[in-house]
């Protein structure tokens, strides 16, 4: 059973985890984590379907799945604390959870503070744009245009390096809005976070444009300092791979195998 926990920055609870050195660097997180009985992880709830809420309000997802199965591998409880993508990394810095399970992927500039576990995704971004707007038909055209975007998210800073203005969004919902409304231009996200959207809404006017040529993974972020929570990690997500449960969740949540590095064919989608 997990347990969710709203309200990331409630006094209280961020006193409590402070006093008792979640995240600390000074420290082995993993002891900390077995003699708590509980992983913290933080997550978003609002990107689907890596972690959002279903009709029953009950916190759901692929990311939340996997790191549901990464504490079952410690032997511990998964304890989800839910933020804005802004905020989770400063969480995690803070000491307030211990990982952040969110689609992340891996830079330099997270480099110098974390280090990441094996990838468990392989996943294309993808440009969309209104089905009405035929003057963007890939990444070059982005150049002078507005795009709504996570501002601190790479796929922003990739819509950025395109030449893009970008318009502060927190959801694919918002997006598509800004999209249909005429605000923005184009969005530039994860493809499975496009599907998804316009599986649960068939009659959105959106289109996808372009793909990129490679893919990007998922990794799970650990603070420096703690290899053996790291190779915990691993094991945990080896053993998924091989017992078939990676693809499995991949094909619930995606409708096809995300966790190959084989790049998917057009057909597949």
């Amino acid at each position: 059973m997990k347990n969710r926990i709203t309200g990331l920055f409630v006094a209280t609870a961020s006193t409590a985890l402070l006093l008792s050195g979640c995240g600390s660097q000074d420290s082995d997180l993993l002891d900390e984590i077995l003699e708590r009985g509980t992983l913290i992880i933080g997550t978003e709830g609002t990107y689907a379907p890596n972690s959002y809420h279903d009709e029953s309000g009950e916190l759901v997802g692929f990311d939340v799945e996997v790191a549901e199965k990464v504490a079952e591998h410690l032997g511990v409880e998964a304890q989800f604390l839910e933020a804005e993508w802004d905020s989770l990394f400063a969480a995690m810095d803070a000491g307030r959870i211990d990982l952040v399970v969110n689609e992340v992927e891996y830079s330099e500039e997270r480099a110098e503070k974390y280090d990441f576990s094996k990838p468990y995704t392989y996943i294309r971004g993808a440009l969309m744009v209104a089905q009405s707007n035929n003057d963007i038909t890939g990444f070059a055209d982005l150049s002078g245009k507005r795009a709504a975007q996570n501002l601190t998210s790479s796929w922003g800073q990739m819509a950025e390096s395109y030449g893009a203005e970008l318009v502060s969004v927190d959801s694919v919902a918002q997006c598509a809005e800004l999209l249909l409304s005429g605000r923005v231009d184009a969005t530039l996200n994860a493809e499975t976070a496009f599907y998804h959207y316009m599986n649960v809404n068939p009659d959105a006017a959106v289109k996808i444009v372009a793909y990129t040529d490679s893919t990007i993974s998922s990794v799970i972020p650990v603070p420096k300092g703690n290899q053996r929570l790291l190779d915990a990690i691993n094991e945990a997500l080896e053993e998924m791979r091989q017992t078939g449960e990676l693809r499995e969740l991949s094909e619930k949540y995606f409708g096809s195998d995300i966790s190959s590095s084989v790049e998917m064919g057009e057909e597949e989608l």
